[in-house]
């Protein structure tokens, strides 16, 4: 399992309840596996098996997991659909073709959104995913609230089942934290360059660059000037990354590089100036 070092706080508070994941007569250990670590991912833990062909417990199921023993641990296997969702309040049935069962039928964001608000006030909620060959039959279908598809194409509609549970729990963790991201660029950390430094650096590009004849022919000077000047503003550098280019122009320029500070016997006052304006 990767750990970031600096996880936001709002990529962890979710206080809807997560909703459980039934799998209807799985045929093999390994696509259990891959729904478990795709449940893993997104923060899912509740995984019931209603008669897995294969029986239980599995080491394919656990190898397949990829470490998400935490939900392998937690597995309750049913003997029907019934019992695996008799203490839920509201249930969504997966499928990926139309039925002669009239219910609505959502994409996988609206129902998030249902199982998430349901979830912010404690009730229990679960998706129910068919079988490898066939998916789930209209008793069964029968049996949930409400239908689930997804947005695929319709000549090739049929997912497994770990990519249709990735797609449900994506959804599921997304509304629960409205979006939040684990991590993003640390502005403080990285803090953005100053214009005047920026400017800083594009004279000192530029003189350099004069000095090796590149703007030729001279009067397309001021053309290129501002092509070059619009492909770093693009990048919205930072104060490092301006200072690293500012070394790298440097160093094309063949000056003798200014001693660290720490440094034996290092004298800044007769280190180069970096704007070479001594």
């Amino acid at each position: 399992m990767s750990r970031n070092t600096k996880i936001l706080d709002e990529a962890r508070q979710i206080v809807a309840r997560p909703p459980a994941v039934i799998l209807c007569e799985p045929q093999l250990g390994e696509n259990i596996g891959t729904a478990a670590r795709a449940m893993a991912n997104f923060g899912l833990t509740d995984l019931r098996i209603v008669n897995p062909r294969d029986g239980w417990p599995s080491e394919k199921a656990r190898a397949a997991a990829s470490r998400a023993d935490h939900v392998i641990d937690n597995v309750k296997v049913f003997d029907s659909v019934e019992a695996a969702i008799a203490d839920l309040t509201f249930v969504y049935a997966t499928t990926a073709r139309s039925r002669e069962v009239p219910k609505p039928v959502r994409g996988p964001d609206e129902a998030a959104q249902k199982v998430v608000s349901l979830g912010v006030t404690g009730l229990a909620t679960g998706y129910l995913f068919g079988r490898e060959r066939w998916g789930l039959n209209n008793d069964e279908v029968a049996l949930a609230d409400e239908i689930v598809t997804l947005p695929v194409d319709p000549d090739f509609a049929s997912l497994n089942i770990a990519q249709a549970v990735l797609v449900c729990a994506y959804e599921w963790r997304k509304t629960a934290t409205a979006g939040a991201l684990p991590f993003r660029l640390s502005e403080e950390d990285n803090p953005p360059a100053a214009k005047d430094d920026v400017l800083r650096f594009f004279e000192h590009l530029e003189g350099a660059l004069d000095n090796v004849t590149f703007f030729r022919p001279p009067e397309r000077r001021p053309h290129m000037v501002r092509t070059l000047r619009n492909i770093f503003q693009k990048a919205e550098l930072t104060d490092q990354e301006v200072r690293a280019l500012r070394g790298v122009v440097a160093a094309l320029e063949k000056r003798r590089p200014r001693p660290r500070k720490d440094e034996p016997g290092a004298d800044e006052t007769s280190a180069p100036d970096p704007d070479g304006d001594a």
